[in-house]
């Protein structure tokens, strides 16, 4: 997928300063998007669809920074979903769905199931991170 799609998603999000431990980081991002997926909710049941659509680019971009951050990497060094680690099943052509549908409720769907899928992947990581770390 072409960086370019996703560079005016992260442009409007205050991203994680390099300098905060992505252990620290992760948390607030999942505390963020969380509340907003309850706004979302609340949007996509009263048809508001231009406040859905900001709504939806936050989330977005939400979403890219975790994914980045989940594989060690910061949200402004972005390289190619390929070169990612742990990622989700069929990530680009879910992202470009995403982005070039974002009012539609199934784009928002979908965007949920993405942030719910890295959070597994990323404590599954964490999980076999410290398993490894009690054996060496």
């Amino acid at each position: 997928m072409d960086n370019n799609l996703i560079f005016p998603f992260l442009k409007e999000l205050e991203l994680v300063d390099s300098t905060v431990d992505v252990n620290e980081a992760i948390p607030l991002l999942a505390a963020e998007w969380n509340q907003l997926k309850g706004e979302l909710e609340t949007l996509y049941r009263n048809r508001d669809q231009k406040t859905t659509l900001d709504g939806m680019k936050k989330g977005i971009g939400l979403y890219i920074q975790f994914l980045y951050l989940s594989n060690d990497r910061q949200g402004k060094d972005l390289e190619s979903f390929d070169s990612l680690e742990i990622k989700p099943v069929n990530l680009e052509e879910r992202l470009v769905f995403i982005l070039s549908r974002p009012n539609l409720f199934h784009s928002y769907r979908q965007l949920s199931e993405l942030m719910m899928e890295q959070e597994k992947l990323y404590a599954k990581k964490n999980i076999l991170k410290k398993r490894l770390s009690q054996k060496g």
